[in-house]
């Protein structure tokens, strides 16, 4: 019976992940697709594959192309970081954007723009490094003897709201123009996403996401408990401190190329696992990324009236799931 059902959780895992990389394949095409013009399905497919198409090469090879590959990344690097934390830290609070590491990777950016006259690349570096620097900063401050996911959430959480504040500092310091070139660091936008952008993003992601699958598996073991996982030969701090290294280096990576992108590392892990249940959702939980974030362009830059970036259409889907979390946390005793 055992052996039953882990063939037909494995079998569950194969459907679900073939089904959400369908989902994204259609929310791809489409997005290469529709625009202000329509780009016929047999053009966008001869522009993928690298002919020449009058018109169609340049909309859906230099406009559309890099934007739709951005996004489906920064779904996937926040989709696995997210699932990272919350498994490692047993809180479905504990993501990256709730605790504080993409402001810090936002902070440093506006910080380079609009007090430093920095730009291009470098800013982007800043952003990863800062990110990393604010992620060590918040796991020193919550280690008392181990690691507890209550207390580093709520540290991470008021390192955040110190973050906030030193970049509504900044803005109101920086004149406008400055200002209006950080404000993708602010939402979270796809907007100025180009083939420059694309490559440093893709081989980071090439890196990080098979460094974190590997990890998975002593993820998995970890879920245990400490004394457990020290016995079967996986040492729980040390594994901690490396996916916290992979996790951060994702959201950073992914904040680096779009700016903080709101609830989508959120978001991906509890969906993920509400749709694979018994298993540790890491693939799951990164094509929902995918999904959310190619979805969520696709309505704020297509569907609605005016175009919006896509870290706004992610937190409007985002925050009634968060105070709907607190309410059952409440109705809980306090426990999420």
């Amino acid at each position: 019976m055992i052996a039953a059902g882990r063939v037909r959780r494995r079998r569950r895992s194969l459907v679900v992940a073939v089904a959400l990389a369908v989902v994204i394949v259609a929310l791809f095409l489409l997005t290469l697709s529709v625009g202000r013009s329509i780009t016929p399905l047999g053009e966008v497919l001869a522009v993928i594959t690298g002919q020449d198409v009058p018109g169609a090469s340049f909309t859906v090879g230099r406009l559309r192309l890099p934007r739709a590959v951005t996004a489906v990344l920064v779904g996937l690097a926040l989709g696995l970081s997210g699932s990272l934390f919350q498994t490692m830290l047993r809180n479905p609070l504990a993501s990256p954007d709730i605790i504080g590491i993409s402001y810090g990777s936002s902070a440093a950016a506006v910080v380079a723009i609009a007090l430093l006259g920095l730009g291009g690349p470098i800013v982007s570096v800043i952003a990863v490094v800062s990110g990393l620097a604010v992620a060590f900063a918040v796991y020193l401050l919550s280690y008392r003897g181990g690691i507890l996911g209550s207390r580093l959430v709520l540290i991470g959480i008021a390192v955040g709201m110190m973050l906030l504040a030193v970049i509504d500092w900044v803005l109101t310091r920086a004149d406008v123009y400055k200002a209006n070139e950080a404000l993708r660091w602010l939402t979270g936008s796809l907007n100025s996403s180009f083939w420059d952008d694309v490559y440093p993003l893709a081989v980071a992601v090439a890196v990080l996401v098979p460094a974190a699958l590997v990890l998975g598996r002593r993820l998995e073991v970890l879920q245990l408990g400490d004394d457990s996982s020290t016995a079967l030969g996986v040492p729980a701090d040390g594994t901690r401190l490396f996916i916290l290294i992979v996790a951060v280096g994702l959201t950073s990576v992914a904040t680096a190329a779009a700016g903080p992108v709101a609830f989508v590392a959120f978001l991906s892990g509890p969906i993920a696992a509400r749709l694979v249940p018994g298993r540790l959702p890491l693939v799951p939980a990164a094509l929902v990324g995918a999904a959310l974030v190619l979805a969520a362009d696709f309505v704020g830059d297509r569907l609605l009236p005016i175009s919006l970036p896509v870290g706004v259409i992610t937190g409007a889907v985002g925050a009634p799931y968060l105070l709907w979390l607190l309410a059952r946390s409440n109705r809980k005793g306090g426990r999420l």
